[in-house]
């Protein structure tokens, strides 16, 4: 059984979509044995609570550079002894210390297909209103390994999500959560804990 710790800073909707994963047995081989928030009093917290798991603070603001944050993530992941760490809507971004004391052990969920609307900036409802404006057909979410570009490292799963003309940036971010990023998080999860997961250059093997 793996340990899995999870770094949120809002809703927690990826959270919960992991949780009930966990419950309903989707994901057979790993639990969750910290909630890490970067925010203060975010629903994410409260998600944690009611499912009786451990869950702290440890707010960006706090320290002066990247580095010294990064330090107190790894320390905090080492002592509860992480064997995986889920970026489910975090929106601090990480730092070399972290990534190489947890390389190829660092997932994230993106909402959308990467390479595309991806990077710097695209976050929450930017990358929804960008592929709006651009016209694609079709929306959808990624889960990655995480290196030191940001939504640059490896892409385990990707799921296509249709965009329909009359969405919002609201609709669409709605449809890429229930149809995307909820299912393949998950999924992403246990193929990690099943060990199936192997990481050649730029690609993601699936065994």
């Amino acid at each position: 059984m793996l340990k899995i710790g999870i770094l949120v800073s809002g809703g927690g909707t990826n959270l919960q979509a992991v949780i009930d994963a966990i419950e309903t047995g989707v994901i057979k081989n790993g639990k969750i044995v910290t909630v890490v928030s970067s925010r203060e009093g975010v629903y994410a917290l409260e998600r944690a609570r009611k499912h009786h798991i451990p869950y702290a603070v440890i707010p960006r603001k706090a320290f002066g550079t990247r580095e010294a944050y990064d330090e107190a993530l790894v320390e905090h992941m080492k002592a509860e002894a992480v064997d995986l760490i889920v970026m489910a809507g975090f929106l601090s971004i990480v730092g070399e210390k972290l990534i190489h004391a947890y390389s190829n052990k660092i997932i994230n969920v993106h909402p959308s297909l990467i390479p595309a609307f991806c990077g710097e900036g695209f976050y929450g409802l930017k990358v929804h209103q960008k592929a709006l404006e651009y016209g694609v057909k079709l929306a959808g979410a990624t889960v990655h390994f995480v290196n030191e570009i940001t939504d640059g490292g490896p892409i385990i799963l990707q799921k296509a999500v249709e965009v329909k003309q009359d969405d919002t940036p609201e609709i669409l971010q709605k449809r890429v959560m229930e149809q995307g990023e909820w299912v393949i998080l998950p999924q992403a999860i246990q193929l990690f804990c099943e060990g199936r997961l192997k990481v050649e250059g730029r690609r993601v093997c699936i065994s």
